[in-house]
């Protein structure tokens, strides 16, 4: 009786990546070169939450033969008992990892670093994105021989998808017992996008024959100096390269850029204002901070906002590349909008929102309108109208209900970096960077406004006595947790609810 293991491989990929083709591919060549194949999937419980997992096992029909009958070969894969993973995203790699089905002693790990981020991700209210270094250290510590590269953009630039990389990458890395040609054979018998596959086929054996991690991204040139011509811009441009130190102009002409766009040079000009103001308080770090912070409140998105980076070019242009769209075909989006009377009043001058608020019998006749979402094709000319009128309301801004809120806000804000500056510059930064407590717009807006308000109501309550350390815990705790349960934690734990 033979004591021969079968070849055990994992894949994991995400929807629409060509995971199952890559199965297929394996166990097509290892069919057509005498090997006894099989290979099984489970699905994840949605597209970014989980990927789908394709097992493959390959076993030689000589030695099948020499057991007299056919192995029997596993559903799926053990932990700490898998050959060779093969992961189509970064993320993918990691949860490998984490299911134990890589291992020092024997796992070959082939995995793509670009990344695709998850719900948990995306969703988080602060910053949630896993640290790619920590994922590619943890991964390479964890493997028997570790190679990456960026294969997304591999398969883009051979015009082919992300499959005909990992082929290509397997083939390269020799951990399975088939030449380059019975590789490229097994792409010929498929007879769908053959060229395109196998000129990213080439590229990645290449690659991972070179075993080459990611090459060090080259150092970007120093940006050129902005060369306005519209005389305000100019204007705004030169009040920065005068008033403020070198170190900080690159930041403050984002900040600058950034609200011509978002409103018009006024508006950027009351926002060099207000940094000129930071800047008297005496500390280039509370500046850079502040200003950072500041731009992103001046703007905040309303509807007008949204409205209007739904309908841009850009936006298009992204979708339709990332859709793949043909020349020959057309591209059809679709938004859901589902605004709420809160949002309707804070588009409304201040006077008429406020009124429109507190007025039950209008309230009632507007609700009934938006109660029901509903869905805008802004492809069409009809939605793109609708969208582009919305957008167009950006102008009116600094006469609406919302504008009147925010602008108070920002004003307390500064006010409060100004009078803790005074005692301690640390905590002043501290304080600047709450505003990361107050993004999005809807119910994303309303929770962080809720902890912002919650965490400066603590920072009154404690006074000089709160440590920079500690306001920090409050935010965090607040980002970590969109209910504010870890937040109210954090408050009990340092008597200051």
């Amino acid at each position: 009786m033979t004591t021969q293991q079968p070849i055990k491989i994992a894949i994991l990929a995400m929807g629409g990546e060509g995971g199952g083709v890559l199965a297929d591919w394996i166990v097509d060549m290892g069919e057509a070169n005498g090997w006894v194949a099989q290979t099984t999937s489970v699905p994840g419980v949605a597209q970014r939450t989980g990927a789908t997992i394709y097992y493959v096992e390959l076993f030689p029909e000589a030695a099948a033969r020499a057991d007299g009958g056919q192995p029997v070969l596993a559903l799926m894969p053990l932990p700490g008992d898998v050959d060779l993973v093969l992961a189509s995203e970064l993320m993918e790699a990691g949860r490998a990892v984490q299911r134990g089905l890589v291992t020092p002693d024997r796992t070959t790990l082939i995995a793509s670093t670009h990344r695709v981020y998850s719900i948990a991700e995306k969703s988080a209210m602060g910053d949630g994105r896993v640290d790619s270094r920590e994922l590619l250290a943890h991964a390479g510590r964890a493997a028997h021989r570790f190679i990456r590269f960026d294969m997304a953009q591999a398969a883009e630039d051979a015009g082919s998808v992300i499959s005909a990389v990992l082929f290509g990458a397997l083939a390269g890395s020799g951990v399975l017992p088939f030449g380059r040609a019975q590789f490229e054979a097994t792409i010929e018998r498929g007879g769908v996008g053959v060229k395109p596959s196998l000129r990213a086929f080439g590229a990645a054996f290449a690659r991972a024959q070179a075993e080459e991690g990611e090459a060090p991204a080259p150092a970007l040139p120093p940006a050129a100096p902005p060369r306005p011509r519209h005389p305000a811009v100019c204007a705004l441009v030169e009040r920065v390269q005068k008033d403020f130190a070198p170190a900080q102009h690159a930041l403050l002409l984002e900040g600058v850029r950034r609200l011509i766009d978002y409103q018009d040079p006024a508006y950027a000009g009351l926002y060099l204002d207000r940094a000129a103001a930071l800047r008297s308080l005496g500390s280039p770090a509370l500046l850079e901070v502040a200003a950072r912070h500041l731009a992103l409140w001046m703007s905040y998105e309303d509807t007008a906002r949204v409205a209007s980076l739904k309908i841009r070019a850009t936006r298009f242009d992204r979708v339709r590349d990332e859709s793949r769209v043909q020349a020959d075909q057309l591209l059809a989006i679709h938004e859901y909008m589902h605004p709420r009377l809160q949002e309707i009043c804070e588009t409304l001058p201040a006077g008429l929102g406020r009124w429109l608020m507190r007025t039950g019998w209008a309230r009632g006749l507007v609700e009934r309108f938006t109660r029901k979402g509903r869905v805008v094709q802004t492809s069409s000319l009809h939605g793109y109208l609708l969208l582009s009128t919305v957008a167009g309301m950006g102008r009116w801004r600094r006469s609406t209900l919302r504008y009147a809120d925010e602008n108070r806000r920002i004003e307390a804000w500064l006010a409060e970096i100004a009078a803790t500056a005074a005692r301690n510059t640390e905590l002043a930064i501290e304080v600047a960077q709450c505003q990361r407590l107050v993004k999005g717009y809807s119910d994303t807006h309303e929770r962080g406004l809720r902890n912002y308000d919650t965490v400066m109501a603590a920072l009154h309550r404690a006074g000089d006595a709160l440590a920079p350390a500690t306001l920090r815990e409050l935010r965090n705790a607040a980002l970590a947790d969109e209910h504010g349960h870890q937040l109210q934690a954090a408050l009990v734990r340092h008597a200051l609810a």
